[in-house]
């Protein structure tokens, strides 16, 4: 493995763990979409910045361009705060809105600067190692891998230092206000760090990957568990191997390296959702399943307890007479009965079945609930 490959194995992996642990907090509060707004809007403060100094590397781009993230934000919450429309409609207003805004002013006032879709869009990993930081005559490795491994840094550093603060907000803002605490500081907070993520993934991995990023992995965690630091742990470790898995993929495929990883991130979430414990479609059927046949035995359990002892239940006991009373067919009929024998409910007493003591205390809670 040349070390140009473990660069951007790197950089797509910490890109990953400072877009998860924003990522979690946007899940938790329902505001997932925003990371998408976020990224597209971001477009109009890089042009509107470069309009005003005229340099793609001034560090007022990156600021203007963060500044436009919250300024998203805060559109998005005015609008909801009317009652007028769904926060969701309010993002599906806004972010376009500012997006075709930052396209519209690029093709009237900057037509002669190309402006690539493909890059905009994925990024372009393979050209991340090529940009150097350079001090001193010293090469110390990738731009990207500081830039982002500063911008993780700070974003953890925020999440543990005020984790009871964020925490109480998430799940109870009320009783976060009535502590003295401001949900509303806590927000712009958050999106402001979701803002600088974003900005500081955009020009390495493209919108598409960070929103991926920003969505997958804590969705995929949230399947397995629901104590927030495991949360955020599972987040982050899914979001790394995704980055892995998606770079080895594109290898082989020859394809876009985003792109890739974007996929890798769908494939992850997949997979937990059909096997998680509890929460997977696996253990959704199976449950169902078991309480399919769960809800038999009882209705055979009741159906012999309100006719054991008296005149009709030579017949309404008998196997072969369910399908009649019950609507069982014959085959459904034969697997209940086998099923609660083998479980002790009844027992074969000639040609009628009989309660057991435990058959006969499962109805009679059936009957009470």
């Amino acid at each position: 493995m040349s070390p140009a490959q473990l660069e951007i194995q790197a950089i797509a992996a910490v890109t990953a763990m400072g877009c998860s642990v924003v990522g979690v907090f946007l899940v938790l509060r329902r505001l997932a979409m925003l990371s998408d707004a976020i990224s597209h809007s971001i477009l109009l403060g890089i042009v509107v910045a470069f309009f005003v100094v005229e340099d793609t590397t001034s560090p007022l781009l990156v600021l203007a361009a963060a500044a436009t993230g919250i300024l998203t934000v805060s559109l998005v919450e005015l609008l909801h705060r009317t009652r007028l429309v769904r926060e969701d409609a309010a993002i599906g207003l806004v972010f376009p809105a500012l997006f075709s805004l930052g396209i519209v002013l690029i093709t009237r006032y900057a037509g002669n600067v190309h402006l690539d879709t493909d890059m905009v869009l994925l990024g372009e990993l393979a050209f991340a190692p090529f940009e150097r930081l350079v001090v001193a005559g010293n090469d110390l490795g990738p731009k990207h891998l500081y830039l982002m491994g500063g911008i993780t840094l700070l974003n953890y550093l925020f999440v543990t230092v005020f984790f009871k603060e964020i925490k109480l907000a998430t799940f109870d803002a009320g009783l976060a206000a009535a502590l003295g605490f401001s949900p509303v500081l806590i927000h712009y907070s958050l999106m402001a760090l979701t803002s600088l993520t974003v900005v500081g993934a955009f020009d390495a991995v493209g919108l598409i990957l960070v929103v991926a990023l920003m969505v997958g992995p804590p969705a995929a965690a949230y399947l397995l568990t629901d104590r927030l630091p495991r949360l955020i742990a599972l987040a982050a470790l899914f979001g790394m191997m995704a980055a892995v898995a998606g770079y080895w993929l594109a290898y082989w495929l020859d394809a876009s390296i985003a792109g890739c990883m974007a996929i890798m991130v769908g494939a992850e979430f997949l997979i937990v959702y059909l096997i998680a414990p509890g929460r997977g479609l696996v253990a959704i059927f199976r449950r169902r399943a078991r309480q399919k046949w769960e809800f038999a035995r009882a209705m055979l359990a009741i159906h012999i307890f309100q006719h054991e002892g008296l005149p009709e239940a030579e017949q309404e006991c008998r196997a072969d007479h369910l399908q009649e009373h019950l609507r069982w067919r014959p085959q459904f009929s034969e697997r209940v009965v086998r099923s609660a024998t083998e479980r002790g409910l009844i027992e074969q007493q000639g040609e009628l079945l009989a309660l057991t003591a435990r058959g006969r205390a499962l109805a009679e809670r059936a009957l009470v609930r």
